[in-house]
């Protein structure tokens, strides 16, 4: 078996896509950008298109869905989605995505090769939004691994779904002050801040401190707004709640693979 890898390809509002590898089975969770995007940082990693079994969609905003027509007219993978963001294809008859789409529940599990897929609710303006928690065995140890993105607030649900995981896929989107001050609409402000908006800093910093109580020893800090925020804001805010120089903290590139090594633990 080979090493187990966990990486963003790219991460914020022009698109979003999180590469996950057991070392047998890959998955993507998300499809934003285009297609020849995805598949060109996939190759930046070593991996490929054709290596990835199946795609686990959060929600059905386009910044994470994208590339899923083109994906779906040359490679038919499957594409995982909760039923109701999945009614945002239903418009389209012929969109290519139909012949893909396994629609589930809210909250769902899904067994693909040796990984196994839970699904959780997260607070979000979309028809439904969903992280994941991502488990499988490497050698003897069972590894787990969690996305959660476009949280408005630290639910109980996310919650549940993230503590315990190993490495956590974290949205740190905002500074409130530099959202507060910078040019968007008030309106559009009050969204972002709102608990179907998006989390700031301050906010992702205080539930990490809390993650690495229960055990998480790695984060991406991912989904950061490039007019509202700034890697090094990010990066000091949550570095400073979790103050715990043996969890490593990366933040996301919208443009570039991110990726976070994954550490066999001492048995």
């Amino acid at each position: 078996m080979s090493t187990p890898r966990f990486a963003t390809l790219y991460s914020g509002s022009e698109g979003n896509c999180t590469f996950l590898s057991s070392g047998n089975t890959c998955i993507l969770i998300d499809a934003g950008k285009s297609a020849r995007t995805l598949c060109s940082k996939l190759c930046e990693i070593g991996s490929g298109i054709e290596h990835i079994s199946a795609i686990f969609i959060t929600h059905e905003h386009c910044d994470h869905v994208s590339a899923l027509e083109t994906l779906s007219k040359k490679y038919h993978i499957p594409i995982h989605m909760t039923d109701t963001s999945a009614k945002k294809f239903d418009r389209d008859p012929d969109s290519a995505v139909h012949s893909c789409l396994v629609r589930h529940d809210t909250v769902f599990s899904e067994q693909v090769g040796d990984i196994t897929v839970s699904s959780f609710r997260t607070p979000h303006d979309s028809r439904m939004s969903v992280g994941y928690r991502v488990e499988f065995s490497d050698g003897e140890q069972r590894r787990v691994l969690g996305v959660a993105t476009d949280i408005g607030y630290v639910s109980e649900s996310v919650c549940e779904g993230l503590f315990g995981c190993e490495a956590v896929v974290l949205e740190a989107n905002h500074d409130e002050q530099m959202l507060m001050d910078g040019p968007y609409p008030y309106d559009l402000k009050l969204r972002i801040r709102s608990r179907k908006g998006h989390l700031s800093n301050i906010e992702c910093a205080a539930f990490a401190a809390r993650l690495a109580q229960t055990g998480t020893r790695g984060f991406i800090l991912a989904h950061l707004s490039r007019e509202n925020n700034q890697p090094e804001l990010a990066f000091d805010e949550i570095h400073s709640a979790v103050s715990d120089a043996s969890v490593a903290i990366r933040v996301a590139s919208p443009d570039e693979p991110t990726e976070l090594c994954i550490v066999k633990a001492e048995v």
